[in-house]
């Protein structure tokens, strides 16, 4: 996808935002641990009035997720047990782009293994930063129509069900709080949102 630079109008006088104020360059870093998933660092940063501070950096190698819409106006999501939340969730299928994958093949990697099916057609729809806070993590976010059903391929160590709900459900699951994951409702909303232009 190709990137695109937003240029910020400040809302009180017209004129061209200073953005480089609120930049803050690093002083040095630490890393604290290296997993398979994520790495934790630690940055001693330059704040914008001079001092300096530390940022706790977990880092991710982003992500993919993916609205699949078929023929009769259903989601096709998947629920699964997230030990963090000690949850059983109800999401969007996704999952991590590997070192030089693109985000698209990714998409419909995660989507025929999560879920059994491939897309005829898959159009990016929004990306985002899930929690810049504390984290690099980047999510692509595909709609995938034109399934069809071939075979599910979980990874060794996933338990997943998947569920068939209608739209307009789903967007009621989102407004009830049932559907309560960022990825699956930050997805799910702009699919319907954007859905005129996609």
């Amino acid at each position: 996808m190709e990137k695109v630079d937003f240029v910020f109008q400040s809302a009180t006088n017209g004129g061209v935002r200073d953005l480089d104020k609120y930049i803050e360059k690093m002083l040095s870093t630490r890393m604290i641990y290296k997993g398979k998933i994520i790495n934790l660092r630690i940055d001693t940063v330059t704040l914008p009035d001079g001092g300096t501070g530390t940022r706790e950096i977990v880092e991710y190698a982003g992500a993919v997720a993916v609205v699949p819409v078929n023929e009769k106006d259903e989601l096709l999501l998947v629920r699964q047990y997230r030990y963090a939340v000690k949850k059983a969730l109800l999401e969007i299928p996704a999952g991590k782009i590997e070192p030089g994958e693109d985000p698209a093949e990714c998409a419909r990697r995660e989507l025929l293994e999560e879920t059994g099916y491939n897309a005829e057609k898959l159009n990016n729809v929004i990306r985002f930063y899930s929690t810049p806070g504390f984290t690099n993590e980047e999510i692509h976010v595909f709609l995938a129509t034109g399934l069809t059903l071939q075979k599910q391929n979980l990874d060794d160590d996933e338990f997943i069900d998947v569920e068939t709900v209608p739209y307009e459900t789903a967007l009621e699951m989102i407004r009830t709080g049932e559907i309560c994951d960022a990825k699956t409702v930050a997805g799910i909303l702009a699919v319907h949102n954007l859905k005129d232009i996609i």
